[in-house]
């Protein structure tokens, strides 16, 4: 019985934790005139426009989105008209903490603040927000682009999470903007 129980250990418990920790393939992907190199999962593509109307009102639709064959994850872009700065990301930040809470009163906050990320400071949100038939995780992430604001977001259900949380970190970490 001993040997039974270490065998389902080893064959079911540790599995599970590794693929709840394992990072997708990624691919680099240069967007804005090459002003912006970013890592996206290897196996996404270019969202249609048909399923970019579908998944994004008309007035926060992205500029462009990766998705999977699902289209149930997305990396989506936005180099917006509002002029940025690496002094205004904080403001920037505070900003949408303050519209998130106010939008999504249930959310539930998992991180904010801004980090440097390859030379750049770059403003993050981090949490989950109630939709029609489930919650959903969102890692929002900005910077500055050609004194423009850019705002990047991943975005999950909450159910696959734990399989997808590393490879939303990473996306972001690889942000490179090019001067």
């Amino acid at each position: 019985m001993k040997y039974f129980k270490s065998l389902v250990f080893c064959f079911l418990v540790i599995p599970a934790f590794t693929i709840s920790a394992q990072i997708h393939q990624l691919k680099e992907i240069s967007l804005f005139e090459d002003k912006l190199q970013i890592k996206v999962p290897i196996d996404f593509e270019v969202m249609t426009e048909e399923l970019l109307k579908i998944k994004y009102p008309l007035s926060r639709r992205p500029t462009l989105a990766y998705s999977n064959e699902k289209g149930n994850i997305n990396v989506a872009f936005n180099l917006t008209p509002s002029p940025a700065n690496q002094e205004l990301i904080e403001t920037y930040k505070n900003t949408f903490v303050k519209t998130f809470k106010s939008f999504y009163p249930s959310a539930e906050w998992k991180d904010q603040g801004i980090r440097n990320v390859n030379g750049q400071n770059v403003g993050y949100l981090e949490l989950i927000t109630p939709a029609a038939d489930t919650n959903i995780y969102n890692l929002i992430f900005f910077t500055n682009l050609n004194d423009k604001l850019l705002l990047c977001t991943f975005n999950c259900s909450e159910e696959i999470l734990p399989e997808w949380k590393s490879t939303a970190a990473e996306i972001m970490n690889s942000l490179n903007v090019k001067k």
